[in-house]
């Protein structure tokens, strides 16, 4: 048996995997944040823990013998949060999170003490990377700074109190801006940029290595044996990656969750900063991958259900499971600013092309398109720096809808699979590193792809239709950026 556990912003998952790969268990606890002051997040980094302690608590108590045969652990996280802590391990604040927007002047006087940033570590300064909060604290509390031992990203917090170790993988750490992404090693000129040195960072593994064994008290808590190896684990779109057989270089997805994320495998390190694209590593030695974010993907249908007090499933049933044209009304979905390709924190969202004749219909369909085309913004984005995507699977909540699964095959142009498992957690990529850190078996053989239920193909008189309403839809936020804010 194998345990996964993803430490999330808004909860703990735990789930036992079996040595077929089946999904034996699950299990959560929910997690809160503070917001403190404007652009501020932040969360104590002992909750964590006692979130992962009791997740784990609860499949020992509903699958006893299942939990005590478990051989190793892996685990995923949410990325960039900053927890700092002092020469006895303990947390010196709480930790600083990825949608912590107060470093945004601290990210331009990083890229001025190192102008090398871009080249080294393959993605832009952004307050929700690690490293600009470093300079926040620097300057804002340097009590707490000058007392700064080591700084953990949530899941090594979580290893270190699981262990005694403190590790991270090579996934996660190209989040903090920290990381020579290409050598896959700490970068000593980009931590003295931020006040630091090699001694405040934790050892780094790769994703599918032991990293620690997990503590003798945890292990007869749950009745497991004396040495459960714990991998190292995945930032958690890498650890999702490894859940959907993402592996080979070309490999591509696109989630449809709350954000929108076009995950693509590479060989190679292929950074394109000036498009707000990331470059990290993957949970894997020798790969990498370029990532793509939408802020709101799904958020934008759940934003329309919630405006027109109707459910989602009711909002897209009138519109069937495919369209003949585009909407006549055009969607920006930047209810909360956008990534890639704008970088732009204060992008807001539009209809545009609103007529009396306009119905509710139109609306629904705008906003699919909206997403869409964003996508395509995301793709045209990574073909900059790579070979183009010619096929990719559709994951997230968003891929249960057929019509919104054809809509992207004809928007992008290219072959989009549903597949068994569109809606896998990074909690499963994390037990199957678990499993590879614990047996040793090759990646291929663990990391298989989920079967594919149905493929959308682009029609030709559609994809023709779709690429002059793209042409139009581009001119939307040069055109309202002045007057939105």
């Amino acid at each position: 048996m194998f345990l996964g556990l993803d430490v999330g912003t808004s909860g703990v998952k735990a789930v036992l995997e079996d040595e077929a790969g089946a999904l034996i268990a699950s299990a959560g606890r929910p997690l809160a944040l503070s917001h403190p002051q404007p652009l501020w997040s932040e969360q104590n980094p002992d909750h964590w823990v006692e979130a992962v302690i009791g997740a784990v608590d609860d499949l020992a108590r509903e699958r006893p013998r299942e939990t005590a045969a478990v051989r190793g652990i892996g685990l995923s996280g949410q990325m960039h949060g900053a927890t700092l802590l002092n020469r006895d391990g303990r947390p010196l604040r709480p930790a600083i999170l990825w949608n912590d927007g107060r470093s945004q002047a601290e990210c331009a006087e990083l890229e001025r003490r190192c102008p090398e940033l871009h080249a080294i570590a393959g993605n832009l300064a952004m307050p929700g990377f690690t490293a600009p909060k470093l300079v926040w604290v620097a300057k804002h509390e340097p009590k707490i700074f000058a007392e700064v031992a080591k700084v953990l990203l949530p899941k090594a917090y979580v290893r270190y109190r699981l262990s005694g170790e403190m590790v991270e993988d090579m996934s996660d750490a190209a989040g903090t801006l920290w990381l020579d992404v290409g050598a896959r090693r700490w970068s000593e000129k980009l931590l003295a940029a931020t006040g630091l040195d090699l001694d405040h960072m934790p050892r780094l593994v790769e994703g599918n290595e032991r990293s620690a064994v997990l503590s003798p008290e945890l292990a007869r808590r749950w009745g497991m044996g004396a040495d459960v190896v714990i991998a190292g684990g995945a930032g958690d779109n890498a650890a999702s990656a490894i859940g959907l057989g993402a592996i080979t270089p070309g490999d591509a997805f696109l989630s449809l969750g709350t954000s929108g994320v076009l995950f693509r495998v590479t060989d190679r390190f292929a950074p394109a900063p000036e498009a707000a694209v990331h470059a990290f590593c993957h949970a894997l030695g020798g790969l990498w991958h370029q990532m793509g974010v939408m802020l709101s993907a799904a958020a934008s249908l759940a934003w329309l259900a919630r405006l027109l007090e109707t459910p989602e499933a009711a909002l897209l049933a009138p519109l069937g499971i495919s369209v003949d044209r585009p909407s006549p009304v055009q969607f920006l979905p930047y209810l909360d600013g956008e990534r890639t390709p704008h970088n732009d924190a204060h992008a807001a969202g539009a209809l545009v092309g609103l007529r009396s004749a306009a119905g509710r219909a139109d609306l629904v369909q705008a906003v699919l398109e909206g997403v869409a085309f964003a996508s395509r913004d995301m793709f045209a984005a990574l073909a900059r720096s790579a070979q183009p995507i010619t096929e990719l699977d559709l994951v997230g909540g968003g891929s249960r809808s057929l019509l919104w699964a054809q809509i992207m095959a004809d928007v992008l142009g290219v072959t989009v699979h549903r597949v068994e498992e569109g809606e896998v957690g990074a909690a499963i990529g994390a037990s199957r590193l678990g499993r590879l850190a614990a047996t040793g078996e090759a990646p291929a053989d663990v990391c298989r792809k989920p079967q594919r239920l149905q493929s959308f193909e682009p029609r030709a008189p559609q994809r023709a239709a779709y690429d002059d309403a793209y042409a139009q839809w581009r001119k939307l936020y040069p055109a309202l950026k002045e007057c939105i804010s």
